[in-house]
């Protein structure tokens, strides 16, 4: 090839590189820095109208206001809350007689005597007196619980009139007929029957039995056991009425749109014939000390479970501590809650059960802190393991301070709510009343409960929330839970009772 020719080649050669996107030494062009993007500028925010917005304080605590306290002629008392936005009255009538009350060995008696009150009273029957109350649009009813008994009315405030009579008929004049008797106890032993199937109604009966002791005021379920219902007959229950069921032990509680002269009227015209009987009113004894050892671990077989109930059970607050209401608030945190310390474990976490949670309960003479799941069979042992250890690390390091927060709110909405309605505010104060409590109980506690700083509730959580004597039960099959069991660090030698609350022998 020529000289001409090669430096032909030479300049195609290059061309071709240039073209296809090589660069030679010497026409590679020097880096250069992208240009910096100009800093965004805000836009400019919009004038209000209105002007600068004020700056709101934080709502205050809702503080329930305290009823009125006057006394009938016959030694009822009444307390009346008047709330006049809606035409609508709630009354409840309250006594502190329940199955604390009951006679040894008789343990669902003062549930039977309430349930027959509404079967029947004054001149009618069980139907006729059914049928009038749905005449006036109206709902009564009659129960008893652990510390009290009660009948209650709901009405249109039109009506309150005819419904008051039917009510002082429940109270006053209930006709205990024989045949109302034998279909209301036959319900009874059917119900009764029914709870032995029912895990989570099995772990409480034998919790209170294990926690307080079966022969202990507090340590038989409300509506009894089977054996203790057999013992009961009619003339039992109309002893315990005529005992009991007295004006000088009864706190008439009347919430919504009726005044005391009103009320006074109706009060006059329809128990004006209710006496107290001759003597003082009988006296609930005092609680002896539990029997039952603490750090317990029992198991109720049900072989054919395909869940496990846990139970775990401690000594909590009466209801006159002061702590009572501050224990109410700090148990929002660990498991009165969805967004609770047990719930997000066991349920969020693990996914070993649909729900985990904690409750106090609190009494005349006697406290329950309560820990309560049901969780798939497989799990048990570390479920168990996982609620002991929340409520460990609750109490040994107390709240966050986004807990301390939550409660507080909470708690405001738990007690707004409960006086969002004449019915349930009439529920509130009755037991109140029949707990012996003042009636300005509610407001006081509204102020404590809100009060209580993140040291207070510390405090409480150590004192009532700690595990280490708690009474741990299971209600589930036996034959795959105990080996689970076993592997749980600091759990005693399990105990074995019926459904009952009675211990048995293993199996």
């Amino acid at each position: 090839m020529t000289f001409k020719y090669a430096k032909h080649a030479l300049l195609l050669a290059t061309v071709l590189s240039t073209a296809c996107g090589g660069e030679t030494a010497e026409t590679k062009p020097p880096a250069v820095a992208p240009p910096k993007p100009a800093p965004a500028t805000p836009p400019a925010a919009e004038a209000d109208p209105l002007g600068p917005r004020p700056n709101v304080d934080a709502p205050p605590p809702f503080t329930p206001p305290a009823p009125t306290v006057f006394r009938t002629a016959n030694g009822m008392t009444v307390w009346l809350l008047e709330r006049h936005a809606l035409p609508m009255v709630a009354i409840d009538v309250a006594l502190p007689i329940g199955s604390t009350s009951d006679p040894a060995g008789e343990g669902g008696l003062a549930w039977a005597t309430a349930s027959m009150l509404d079967e029947g009273a004054g001149s009618r029957g069980a139907l006729d007196l059914a049928r009038a109350i749905d005449q006036l649009g109206a709902t009564l009813g009659a129960t008893a619980g652990t510390d009290r008994s009660g009948v209650s009315l709901f009405v249109l405030k039109r009506n309150l009139g005819p419904a008051f009579d039917l009510l002082a008929d429940v109270v006053t004049r209930p006709r205990f007929d024989a045949t109302e008797w034998k279909r209301v106890h036959e319900l009874w032993t059917n119900d009764l029957k029914s709870r032995t199937r029912e895990p989570r109604a099995v772990a409480s009966v034998v919790a209170s039995a294990a926690l307080y002791g079966a022969d202990q005021p507090y340590g038989h379920p409300v509506s009894g056991t089977l054996a203790s219902a057999a013992k009961i007959d009619l003339a039992r229950v109309k002893r315990f009425y005529q005992a009991n069921w007295r004006p000088d032990q009864a706190t008439l509680v009347a919430v919504g749109d009726v005044t005391r002269a009103e009320l006074t009227a109706a009060l006059d015209k329809a128990f004006a014939g209710w006496k107290a009987p001759a003597g003082p009113a009988a006296k609930v004894a005092p609680l002896a000390e539990p029997k039952g050892a603490r750090g317990r671990l029992i198991v109720v077989d049900r072989a054919d479970a395909p869940q496990s109930q846990i139970t775990i059970v401690r000594p909590g607050p009466t209801v006159a501590d002061p702590d009572a209401v501050v224990a109410g608030r700090a148990n929002i945190a660990l498991g009165g809650s969805f967004t609770s310390r047990l719930n997000l474990d066991l349920r969020e976490e693990h996914g070993w059960t649909y729900g985990a949670g904690s409750r106090v309960s609190t009494m005349r003479q006697a406290g329950t802190i309560g820990l309560s799941s049901a969780v798939h069979t497989e799990n048990t042992g570390d479920a168990v393991k996982a609620m002991l250890n929340d409520a460990e690390v609750y109490a040994t390091k107390g709240l966050t301070p986004a807990e301390v927060d939550l409660t507080r709110m909470m708690a405001r909405v738990d007690v707004v709510q409960a006086y969002e309605h004449v019915a349930s505010t009439a529920t509130l104060l009755g037991n109140d009343a029949a707990l012996g409590l003042p009636a300005t109980y509610e407001a006081e506690a509204a102020l404590r409960r809100d009060s209580a700083t993140k040291a207070d509730l510390d405090r409480v959580a150590q004192r009532y929330f700690h595990p280490k004597d708690a009474i741990v039960v299971i209600v589930g099959p036996q034959a795959k839970v105990l080996s689970q069991l076993a592997q749980v660090e600091g759990l005693p030698k399990p105990e074995f009772f019926d459904a009952e609350g009675n211990p048995r022998a293993a199996k």
